[in-house]
């Protein structure tokens, strides 16, 4: 079964998105970030996935205090991408608890950097984002391009350390992730890593066919804007349930 990462992006201290209450059973659920990890929480959810968006466009973590209070109030792992590109911030992550970095544009620009995190930290403990545009890497929020392809990172990769990477394509026309099966077979059957399919899922049909590539290595999700958009069925019941809840903690189903 694929372990599924809620995606959280925080930028100005709020959350990016917000989940939608069902027809008839509307709620207003909050900005805070910590609040929305103790929802997903709640709702089953293993691990979380934390983007600092103002930490993309600055190039160094600026949400570190409310990453930590996120870790503080959840009793399950958190990993955090996000204009991770220094030692101190990497180091700064893990002390406040966070279980894995994520690294994007450093894993790209900067292998040699990732290997001797990998050496620091463990394989375990860092991730790379692997950003295909129409079969090229793109780093920088797509504005670099690279002479790689997602193969030869992925490879580049496995030779410094890593045992996983984050793969998502990128539609060049729209710029949206897309789920990109064909992309995740040959990348997985080529490196053998382990592989968390980032964005494209946009339903429980997407999740299925996912689910298909599981043996080759593609074990988990991070999905965004449908999970906040209740795009999956048990999602209804839920937002009828926290309805009639005022704690929106882990064991409120309890």
């Amino acid at each position: 079964m694929l372990l599924i990462f809620p995606s959280i992006e925080i930028t100005h201290g709020s959350c990016v998105q917000l989940v939608h209450g069902e027809p008839g059973y509307e709620r207003t659920y909050s900005v805070d970030p910590v609040e929305m990890a103790l929802l997903w929480r709640g709702e089953n959810a293993k691990t979380l996935h934390v983007i600092d968006l103002d930490g993309v466009a600055d190039g160094r973590i600026r949400n570190l205090e409310i990453i930590r209070r996120m870790v503080e109030a959840v009793d399950i792992p958190i990993q955090v991408g996000g204009g991770v590109r220094s030692e101190h911030d990497i180091r700064s992550l893990f002390d406040v608890g966070v279980y894995r970095v994520v690294m994007g544009t450093a894993a790209a620009d900067n292998p040699a950097f990732v290997e001797q995190l990998v050496q620091m930290y463990g394989s375990r403990k860092v991730a790379a984002v692997i950003e295909s545009w129409d079969g090229r890497i793109r780093t920088g929020g797509g504005r670099k391009e690279s002479s790689l392809s997602p193969l030869d990172l992925a490879l580049r990769m496995k030779s410094i350390g890593l045992s996983r990477i984050l793969y998502s394509s990128v539609d060049s026309q729209t710029k949206s992730k897309r789920l990109d099966l064909d992309g995740l077979r040959s990348i997985a059957q080529g490196s053998s890593l382990k592989i968390t399919a980032q964005g494209g899922v946009r339903n429980y049909k997407d999740l299925l066919a996912l689910q298909g590539l599981e043996d080759l290595g593609i074990d988990s999700v991070i999905i965004g804007k449908p999970l906040y958009e209740n795009s999956f069925p048990c999602q209804h019941l839920w937002r009828i349930n926290e309805q009639n809840l005022t704690d929106l903690g882990p064991t409120r189903r309890m």
